[in-house]
């Protein structure tokens, strides 16, 4: 059984991925559960305590539990990053297949150059110029309150798009000269139904692969905004946030404000990095066979 999970994971290294991305989300998703302290919670007489066995990860400058706020700030980067990749995936799959399958008229020439041109600037110059422009606070629109993570995150999904429409066209177009695709119009089958039933399922695969690549670059880009102050506002801990308050303590000693929430950027990176390599392997037979051949 183990055996058949891991090779459901594509090795290794994939299922090594997948269990560090699972116990993340699991104390992201339960943290009102498993942080042992509220994160907001200030206690001047324990500040800047180090590591002990009533504060695992130590406490900040106004003694705050770490740990808890880790816990939390895990929270706003996954979300973030799932839901600009649920955005993004649904946009660019959607224009990618529509181009890709409807190729050699003015649908795909418009569509692939607007994508071209969004993804021609870094995603976080994007970010920042946004956030920058609407500034920091929450914006009211139609009687509705966006905080920066709505903004962050909408952005980011718009911006994915390219990214995942480019694969998805790649494929659609290859798929749409195929064979099995000319068999199906003669026998009367609806482009729209070929496009959805028959192409639409052999574009997914290094979709999926790319979109859990896009959430690790979600997590960096999400701290980074954060750490200039642009994402989540104080006291709500980030792991960004955590790490620009930890700059003042770099060199007096206080190292736990530092290390662990940038240990847990970097674990989440490696772990989604790790779970894409290995579906990339599962999902795709013609690299693990070039990669047994070389």
């Amino acid at each position: 059984m183990m055996a058949r999970v891991i090779s459901a994971c594509g090795g290794t290294g994939g299922f090594i991925g997948a269990c560090l991305m699972f116990l993340l989300i699991v104390d992201a998703l339960a943290a009102p559960w498993v942080a042992p302290f509220d994160p907001l919670k200030v206690d001047m007489l324990n500040a800047l305590s180090p590591p002990d066995a009533a504060h695992l990860f130590g406490t900040d400058q106004n003694g705050r539990d770490v740990l808890s706020r880790v816990i939390w700030g895990g929270r706003a980067s996954l979300e973030v990053s799932a839901l600009a990749v649920l955005i993004g995936g649904c946009g660019g799959v959607g224009l990618g297949l529509l181009a890709g399958f409807f190729s050699g008229g003015w649908l795909e020439q418009s569509l692939m150059r607007v994508l071209d041109a969004m993804a021609s600037i870094p995603l976080l110059i994007w970010a920042i110029a946004l956030v920058g422009i609407l500034g920091v606070g929450s914006v009211h629109i139609a009687g509705f309150t966006f905080g920066n993570e709505v903004k962050l995150l909408a952005l980011l999904g718009v911006l994915y798009i390219p990214t995942l429409a480019r694969i998805t066209y790649t494929t659609a177009l290859g798929e749409a000269g195929a064979n099995y695709v000319a068999a199906r119009r003669l026998q009367g089958v609806s482009g729209l139904r070929i496009m959805l039933s028959d192409v639409l399922p052999n574009c997914l695969s290094p979709v999926i692969v790319q979109a859990t690549l896009l959430l690790a670059i979600g997590i960096v880009i999400e701290a980074s905004v954060s750490f200039v102050g642009l994402g989540v506002q104080p006291p709500w801990p980030s792991w960004g946030n955590m790490l620009a308050d930890a700059r003042n303590y770099l060199f007096s000693g206080e190292w736990w404000l530092s290390v662990f929430p940038g240990a847990c950027i970097s674990l989440s990176v490696v772990a989604i990095n790790l779970l894409g390599d290995g579906l990339r392997d599962a999902l795709d037979p013609r690299h693990s066979t070039s990669a047994l051949t070389a």
